[in-house]
């Protein structure tokens, strides 16, 4: 079941990240190349149980030796490795379980894509949005 969603999302990627190279460069001309994940579906695990799912979007800032081309066909890799380390480790805020901590999910997809894309080829990530997907009913404790 994994081999086929690997596959199908493999061959919606390339549209999937031209428009998103496309987007970065009118949102950004004359700063450094970045590029557009999207739609990235977090869990919010607390006390062992699943609270909630928060979606998030987010812009990685490529370092000196990484290009958007190269970076393209890295995004699924870069989808898998936040996802398996926020299921490892949750980012989770304290009393909030419509939000993850954006700083730890950052800090967590830089480690990943230096051994992924290689050490400097993302030299920060800015979380765009976050959309939780229940909004009401959420509390702590």
């Amino acid at each position: 079941m994994r081999r086929r969603d690997l596959i199908s999302a493999a061959a919606v990627l390339p549209a999937v990240a031209v428009a998103s190279g496309a987007a970065a460069s009118e949102d950004k001309p004359e700063g450094g190349a970045s590029v557009n994940i999207s739609g990235v579906g977090l869990p919010v695990i607390i006390g062992g149980r699943l609270r909630n799912y928060v979606f998030v979007s987010m812009r990685l800032h490529l370092g000196g030796s990484a290009t958007v081309e190269s970076m393209r066909g890295k995004e699924a890799y870069l989808r898998d490795a936040v996802v398996r380390a926020a299921h490892r480790t949750p980012f989770v805020v304290a009393d909030d379980w419509t939000r993850i901590d954006a700083n730890a999910m950052s800090a967590s997809l830089i480690r990943s894509a230096a051994s992924i894309c290689g050490r400097g080829s993302v030299a920060r990530v800015e979380v765009i949005s976050q959309a939780p997907r229940w909004r009401s009913g959420m509390r702590a404790g």
